[in-house]
């Protein structure tokens, strides 16, 4: 199953007519042929002047102030459009990185408790301890940032082996991780993979052990009944598997299928797809997230059949 061009051309208008400028710039210049640049003026809208990100980029917290969560969102969007690392967008943002790193940790807190002072979706409450619950999300990939876009031996690309040295003992020492956990350790190895001598510089362990470990972990998470696809918060292959040159496409290319002609069938009238999840409080700011969210879902899902050879020439 394919898809065809008209459906390509509907959901192209709803993106352009209801989803925030960021998703409509990213579409037009990962679908169409657009300007980068165009989506890194809009990326530069949510940045604030430390350099971090705030303003709902990341739309489930409405925190305006900086925080490391909002800037890995805009982050994984400049990684995204292989941003260069001299373009002011990404200097200001690994000045960030260095000012709120956790040294003893390895970490950058996940949630901040200025988060419960605007609209929010349950799972982004802070309380004590609450850091816990998320370890390395997203400090493992905020850690591949600062090595993806600094020098040889600057202060950044030292923060960046330093955190992944914690990360990486983390990694090592569990059985089981939360998928988007995992999904943060599957993009730091992508940035590692250029530098595999020096992981066994910096870790116990050789980048392939690494890697392996990583696959591992993430192919537990995936949900592989496709029954139970859509009616909960588990992971799709999908989820997990961003490229036919991963390890697990490999492996389980029916399910792959199966989950790309499950994107197929379950494309509402619009061209977009309805979320699976939502705050639960009915609120009106709930309301403006989803819509957000179908936005920055339907952009990644394309994404997913244009890698997967699902779309029309």
């Amino acid at each position: 199953m394919r898809m065809d061009k008209e459906t390509v051309a509907l959901t192209s208008k709803w993106i352009k007519r209801n989803a925030r400028p960021l998703e409509a710039a990213r579409w037009h210049a990962l679908m169409e042929g657009g300007l980068k640049s165009e989506v890194i003026h809009y990326i530069r809208a949510f940045q604030n002047e430390d350099g971090g990100f705030g303003h709902d980029i990341e739309p489930d917290f409405w925190l305006p102030e900086s925080s490391p969560m909002a800037t890995w969102a805009a982050g994984q969007y400049l990684f995204e459009l292989d941003v260069a690392s001299k373009e002011r967008v990404v200097l200001d943002m690994i000045s960030y990185l260095l000012e709120t790193y956790d040294e003893e940790t390895g970490m950058w807190p996940s949630v901040l408790p200025e988060h419960n002072n605007h609209p929010h979706a349950p799972w982004w409450h802070w309380k004590e301890g609450v850091q816990q619950n998320w370890m390395f999300n997203p400090g493992a990939e905020l850690a591949g940032f600062l090595i993806h876009w600094s020098y040889k031996d600057s202060e950044a690309a030292k923060t960046g082996w330093a955190s992944v040295e914690k990360a990486v003992a983390h990694l090592m020492a569990i059985d089981l991780m939360d998928f988007h956990e995992v999904n943060c350790f599957q993009r730091l190895m992508n940035v590692l993979f250029r530098h595999k001598d020096k992981v066994a510089a910096h870790t116990p362990f050789t980048f392939e052990e690494v890697n392996a470990k990583t696959v591992l972990l993430a192919e537990r998470c995936i949900e592989k009944d496709p029954h139970n696809w859509g009616s909960s918060y588990k992971p799709l292959p999908l989820d997990l598997i961003h490229s036919p040159k991963h390890i697990l496409a490999e492996k389980h290319p029916e399910l792959l299928k199966e989950n790309l002609d499950f994107y197929l069938e379950t494309m509402n009238e619009d061209g977009v797809w309805d979320l699976t999840w939502d705050w639960g409080d009915g609120s009106e700011a709930s309301a403006v997230s989803k819509r957000q969210w179908q936005g920055i879902l339907a952009v990644d899902r394309y994404q997913k059949l244009k890698a997967f050879g699902r779309l029309p020439e």
